[in-house]
């Protein structure tokens, strides 16, 4: 018998858990399935690299009624899913205070790592 994957844990960092506890219901849905593809060592279903934040760095691209979201993430290490910030995009760029803030989490996340 096929033993199931095992799951990652995911780890928010900073107030990414309650940034996406904020977004639109169904918004907030997909966004954990697409964690949970993600914790089983898929890729999400939409997603872009975002190496501008940091090396293994992606962001899961989230599309409903309500607007564009973002989910930004690594899962590069063994012991877990980082997820470095959750938001809902206002232009078509992402803008640079959510690049930065992402950043500084993902510095944070490997000088601790």
């Amino acid at each position: 018998m096929e033993q199931p994957p095992i799951l990652k844990p995911i780890d928010f960092c900073g107030s990414a858990l309650d940034d996406l506890r904020s977004f639109p219901a169904t918004a907030k849905r997909e966004a954990g399935v697409q964690l949970d593809r993600v914790q089983r060592g898929l890729d999400p279903d939409d997603w872009k690299p975002m190496k501008i934040v940091g090396q293994g760095t992606k962001g899961i691209r989230i599309k409903d009624q309500d607007g564009a979201f973002r989910v930004i993430y690594v899962a590069k290490f063994e012991d877990a899913v980082y997820v470095l910030h959750c938001f809902q995009k206002t232009s078509q760029r992402t803008e640079q205070p959510d690049i930065n803030l992402a950043k500084m989490r993902y510095k944070a996340l490997i000088k601790d790592y």
